[in-house]
């Protein structure tokens, strides 16, 4: 005859682990049932996007081009806000493509580039400053002129100096001609914190620029070189491009900036006056039409989704 109290702990023990199995395919289906659902929701995102995508797509292919929607001439705006860099919207891939397509428009009377920019890569707007010249040359009955708003300092003026004529407002920032490289040093700091520094390189002087390595005359004798290099050329590309409008004075050429008033009795401007005035007053096209390169909605949407995702990957990785 079996145990009472055994048999009561085998049937408990056994509902126990029923009940356990029930909990655990309840819980697989809950799973399934979530994983099904977002399934569901990521396909319909994928479907939706797809959609947007081919809206946005047949919208840029049906686009109509600036010129195509005027009568008459026009003056071209050509935007240039912001850093110059080839990773923001005043890149010179963009202002390239904007000026040649106003250039290349039948209505266009006369180009404005109307620069607002604390300038940025020397060699971004070396390459807009070569192809104004370039458009210049082989457009030569369509002025071009620089309308200088907030500032245009540096390399916006290294662009500014290719056009025919220069206008600022009274209160505009003009100048900063010249050429910088920051860095910092921890050398110091390091030994009294009772750091080992391990840095491994081939090549002498590979890691001249790190800023926890004490610095070395010939090293230091190479960067003045560098920068002597850069500022020459942007000294004669100024010099170039104003020419005997000039004033001989080397403070233009030390890198201070200047407002509008003083930059015209520097000769680094012509006139006063703003886009308006200039396309009205000195084109003789009142209408402006606007033919700054931007990014479509399908980039800047196809961005918005990368950043989106590579956000959501990174928080993935750090909750992970």
């Amino acid at each position: 005859m079996s145990d009472p109290w055994q048999q009561n702990n085998a049937e408990a023990d056994s509902k126990f682990e029923q009940a356990l199995v029930n909990q655990i395919a309840r819980e697989f289906l809950t799973e399934q049932r979530r994983a099904r659902r977002w399934s569901i929701a990521f396909k319909l995102f994928i479907a939706i996007y797809m959609m947007f995508f081919l809206v946005i797509y047949l919208i840029d292919k049906t686009g109509i081009s600036p010129g195509d929607l005027k009568d008459g001439k026009h003056t071209a705006l050509v935007d240039i806000q912001g850093i110059i860099s080839s990773s923001e919207q005043a890149r010179a891939d963009y202002v390239t493509a904007s000026l040649r397509a106003a250039y290349e428009d039948s209505n266009t009377a006369g180009i404005i580039i109307r620069i607002n920019s604390p300038g940025g890569s020397p060699v971004q707007a070396g390459h807009v400053n070569d192809e104004i010249k370039r458009l210049k040359n082989e457009h030569p009955d369509i002025p071009v002129y620089a309308v200088i708003s907030d500032l245009c300092a540096s390399g916006g003026y290294y662009i500014a100096v290719a056009a025919d004529r220069i206008y600022a407002d009274k209160a505009s920032l003009v100048g900063s001609i010249g050429v910088v490289m920051a860095s910092f040093g921890f050398v110091d700091a390091i030994d009294k914190l009772g750091i080992e520094r391990r840095l491994y390189h081939a090549g002498e002087h590979k890691a001249f620029l790190d800023p926890f390595s004490p610095e070395q005359d010939e090293e230091l004798e190479h960067i003045d070189q560098l920068l002597d290099g850069i500022y020459q050329q942007f000294v004669r590309i100024v010099r170039e491009g104003r020419g005997d409008r000039l004033v001989e004075d080397e403070k233009i050429f030390s890198g201070l900036v200047w407002t509008g008033e003083q930059s015209v009795d520097l000769g680094l401007v012509d006139e006063l006056g703003s886009a308006e005035y200039v396309a009205r007053e000195v084109i003789g096209a009142e209408e402006i039409v606007d033919f700054t390169y931007k990014d479509t909605l399908l980039e800047q949407f196809s961005r918005a989704i990368e950043a989106l995702f590579t956000n959501r990957s990174k928080q993935t990785h750090i909750f992970n």
